[in-house]
């Protein structure tokens, strides 16, 4: 009996510990929910595998290295796709814009350029992912005007973009695949030849280190100037170590993923070497396409919380007819983001075409629906106003964990898609209750 008298402070003091942990760190409840089912979803593929296939596939450095990659073009989008949604708006264009901007690229640098510049000119593959961009920010920003200038409801602009785009993309080629595409083009899609090795990974890790020590130091600067509470300092080495062990860890797992045997043995003869293939172990690294990632996921942070224009973009979400009496021009920036958004669809067109090293007219099928699902999961709500693009991010690894564990336990197309479609609908409505509890 006493024991049951005090098991229930003992739990309240359990809860209390782990709420003034959480303030003090100051970490984001829903970013945590987000980790914890994202390491579910890991687990639970990886023992299903262990179980009914003999061998657990799905955490090991070969399948998180592809997943990271796969990870990217979706991943861009989505941060994108977090600026559209916070505005109230929708793009359901993403995908057949990559099919389009795909398209376009490959008979740029297959069929066009090599007859000015020459086969294989080093300039070939910039001034197709220029073109590329170009393009997408040329397609996104007039969706962008129609939506902003003729009142069309972007559900309707987008959709009709959908379908329109996605036939230009077959009427550009006649349906035809256009292959191969440059090589120095191809390494953006990742690859083993389309990374930076080990050293570059310990390079890029180190960097990425120096950065998280300097933003929690810059932190604690700033608080200081505002005369803003301070975090304790326990909770800054908490935070700090965090930071560093998911950097070192995510470091060791892409060196630990090596070459084939098969790309030892060409590189080795394309080069002169002497290598035994059965013995030599060149790690991959990080892939290109996740770099380019991080470097969107970065950018677009800075944009969204240290800029005007991200200002600006969640005044909008919050309240547009507010946003437009307090001097924003609220047309001239919805233009601007769904600019931004065919933009980021150009670049996840470059990387998605890299990596089939061909382009066809069905590239980016059905990727708008992963791209509002990412967004969605990862905290971005449809009524506006909120959203984070590292959640977008996160929330792209959960949508493609999820894809990617159901082609290792042997799940065919119709059930991904119906696992996709409950996610997001179980994502919305998680959504709500978590916006009810804030209230």
């Amino acid at each position: 009996m006493s024991n049951n008298a005090h098991a229930p402070a003992t739990k309240d003091a359990q809860m209390g510990a782990i709420a003034r942990f959480l303030q003090a760190t100051e970490i984001n409840t829903r970013l945590l929910g987000m980790v914890g089912a994202l390491l579910l979803i890991w687990g639970g593929f990886h023992i299903y595998g262990a179980v009914f296939n003999g061998q657990g596939a799905f955490i090991t450095p070969r399948n998180l290295w592809n997943l990271m990659v796969q990870t990217s073009s979706i991943g861009i989008m989505a941060t994108g796709m977090v600026l559209v949604i916070v505005t109230r708006n929708i793009d359901l264009s993403v995908g057949s814009l990559i099919g389009v901007t795909g398209m376009a690229m490959g008979i740029l640098q297959v069929e066009i350029l090599p007859d000015y510049v020459g086969i294989g000119h080093w300039s070939i593959w910039i001034i197709t992912a220029i073109v590329g961009l170009a393009l997408g920010a040329l397609i996104g920003a007039f969706h962008g005007w129609l939506i902003a200038y003729r009142d069309i409801p972007s559900f309707i602009v987008t959709l009709g973009g959908l379908m329109v785009w996605r036939g230009m993309a077959f009427l550009s080629a006649g349906g035809k695949t256009i292959a191969p595409v440059d090589a120095n083009f191809a390494l953006l899609g990742g690859g083993p030849y389309g990374t930076v090795g080990e050293m570059g990974s310990w390079i890029v890790g180190a960097i990425a280190a120096a950065g998280v020590i300097w933003m929690i130091v810059a932190g604690r600067a700033s608080r200081s100037k505002h005369d803003f509470p301070q975090r304790p300092m326990w909770a800054e080495y908490v935070l700090g170590a965090l930071g560093l062990g998911l950097i070192a860890g995510t470091v060791w797992i892409v060196n630990a993923y090596p070459w084939p045997k098969g790309i030892v043995k060409d590189y080795a003869a394309a080069n002169g070497l002497t290598l035994d293939p059965e013995t030599t172990f060149i790690s991959h690294g990080f892939a290109i396409p996740v770099l380019i990632l991080l470097g969107v996921g970065i950018l677009m942070t800075i944009l969204m919380t240290r800029t005007r224009f991200g200002r600006y973009v969640f005044a909008i979400g919050g309240n547009p007819e507010a946003a437009a009496l307090a001097g924003i021009n609220t047309k001239a920036m919805t233009t601007k983001i769904f600019a931004l958004m065919g933009m980021l669809s150009g670049l996840a067109a470059v990387i998605a075409s890299a990596r089939l090293n061909s382009a066809t007219n069905a590239l980016g099928t059905l990727d708008e629906l992963y791209v509002i699902a990412a967004a969605v999961i990862g905290g971005t709500s449809l009524a506006g106003g909120v959203g984070t693009i590292y959640g977008a991010i996160l929330g792209a690894l959960v949508m493609q964990s999820l894809q990617s564990g159901m082609v290792l336990i042997g799940f065919d197309a119709a059930v991904q898609r119906i696992v996709v479609g409950v996610v997001l609908v179980l994502a919305v409505y998680l959504d709500n209750l978590y916006n009810k509890a804030v209230k």
